[in-house]
């Protein structure tokens, strides 16, 4: 069924068979994405032997292309006409792609420093900037194309965000025991990988069998080739996209900070690299999911901004209350569930809200831009995930961290406590920047207006 121009209320509504479809794509990306923004930087780290300062230099590099490769793909998507669509072809089209890069991350060579600088840049960059790219932001600007609906737009993104960190519980909680199942060496860590990437291929699959384009506007097929120029103008004084993009950033940047120097917090503090972090991370995750899937409910009563707001206070509570014993792994334990209650609203209503971001800037710019819209925010979210990997990395080398290829070093005094010291405060920074931007965020209030005055426009051939 086609969405025309005044066409977008309750025969909208999609099935939760498409959802669960929808769903699956995130779940198959953060198998992989999980993999990559947590424990490979302890995989080169602690298995290959490269030092900090060089995996920090290979990630704030490939951040920088990665950037640059969304808003290529942004502008791929927008000119890509299929029978499939726009969006949908390209999750078809790079799902092997996908599964093959992910595997190749952990087949670094035993060679010399630059070598392995070149194999670990041009791999990470294959993985990232090139196939994760190429299905991610297609699959995330799917959704303002299957529904023109902001609560169908929501529940597809809590669909999307309440499934997608068992792609991450899957991958980071059972990585690190199953590598030591296989051998503890290098090959076993290969042979974890390619079970994951399998499960990724499959689940990318459903997705694109199931989740369909539906919306389409006579007014945007008729338009005439938009210039680059004003493309971009409108993208950038969309004060709404800034906002969002701000929020999706700080989202990544807080499971970056977590997921990445959680295992070292476990390994080198806790003293335990087996079973601590899993359990952890697997804690946190399910409370995330289980308050995903009852965001629903809280949605309907505070709506989008106000639900995400008391989860971020809620989450930085949280975060303030390890500090009164940040040795003790019932206290870490105990943050982990506030965290993830409070996370969890924001978490699930994300892309909803630059579904919104698109019909705002089409109310005020006369331009419909899902594909850039989602592009731009998947450029800062990337760059922001990067600098944060590099800050870190940066760190670490800087407190005098000691890598090694066979995972027994011992640390420094200054190493440790600067592992610490990134794990208490950086969330903190994430959650007082989330609970600003959403102070200022007023787009909830102005959405029925904006609606209204866009079916009318639609309904006379205008955008």
């Amino acid at each position: 069924m086609k969405n025309t121009n005044n066409n977008f209320a309750a025969a909208d509504k999609l099935s939760w068979k498409t959802r669960f479809s929808y769903g699956c794509g995130d779940t198959a990306c953060n198998v992989v994405f999980g993999m990559i923004s947590t424990v490979l930087t302890l995989f080169y780290t602690d298995y290959v032997g490269v030092s900090a300062a060089t995996v920090g230099m290979v990630m704030l590099l490939s951040r920088v292309f990665d950037g640059f490769s969304d808003v290529v793909m942004g502008l791929i998507v927008e000119k890509t006409n299929s029978k499939w669509g726009k969006s949908r072809p390209w999750i078809l089209w790079m799902s092997i792609p996908y599964a093959i890069s992910a595997v190749l991350l952990f087949t670094v060579p035993h060679t010399t420093g630059m070598l392995q600088f070149l194999y670990m840049f041009v791999t990470y960059n294959f993985c990232t900037t090139v196939c994760y790219t190429a299905i991610n932001l297609p699959y995330g600007s799917l959704s303002a194309m299957m529904t023109r609906v902001s609560g169908e737009r929501d529940m597809l993104s809590i669909a999307r965000m309440g499934m997608s960190p068992f792609g991450r519980i899957l991958a980071v909680t059972c990585t690190l025991p199953l590598v030591k199942v296989f051998g503890n060496t290098q090959s076993a860590w290969v042979i974890t990988m390619a079970m994951w990437a399998v499960i990724a291929l499959i689940l990318l699959l459903i997705c694109f069998k199931n989740c369909e384009e539906t919306v389409h506007i006579e007014a945007q097929e008729k338009q005439e080739k938009i210039p680059l120029k004003k493309a971009f103008k409108a993208l950038l004084t969309n004060q709404y996209f800034w906002a969002v993009l701000i929020l999706w950033m700080m989202q990544n940047v807080i499971y970056g900070i977590t997921g990445t120097i959680l295992p070292y917090y476990c390994k080198y503090i806790f003293h335990n690299d087996t079973w601590m972090y899993s359990a952890l991370y697997l804690t946190e995750t399910l409370v995330i999911v289980a308050a995903t899937f009852v965001s629903p409910v809280l949605l309907k009563r505070f709506g989008k901004r106000n639900m995400s707001l008391a989860g971020a206070c809620v989450a930085l509570t949280g975060q303030l209350l390890f500090f009164a014993n940040p040795t003790s792994f019932a206290w870490m334990m105990m943050s982990c569930v506030i965290r993830g209650m409070g996370l969890a609203p924001l978490n699930s209503i994300v892309f909803g809200l630059l579904g919104d971001v698109v019909e705002f800037g089409q109310w005020k710019t006369h331009l419909r831009q899902e594909s850039l819209i989602f592009a731009g925010g998947s450029v800062g979210t990337k760059i922001g995930s990067g600098l944060a990997s590099a800050g870190m990395t940066g760190l670490l080398s800087l407190s005098g961290y000691i890598s090694s290829n066979s995972g027994i070093a011992v640390q420094p005094d200054s190493a440790i406590q600067m592992i610490m010291n990134i794990y208490k405060f950086g969330p903190i920074f994430v959650w007082v920047v989330v609970i600003v931007t959403l102070a200022l965020y007023k787009l909830d209030k102005l959405y029925p207006m904006i609606m209204q005055e866009l079916a009318q426009r639609e309904a006379k051939g205008e955008l």
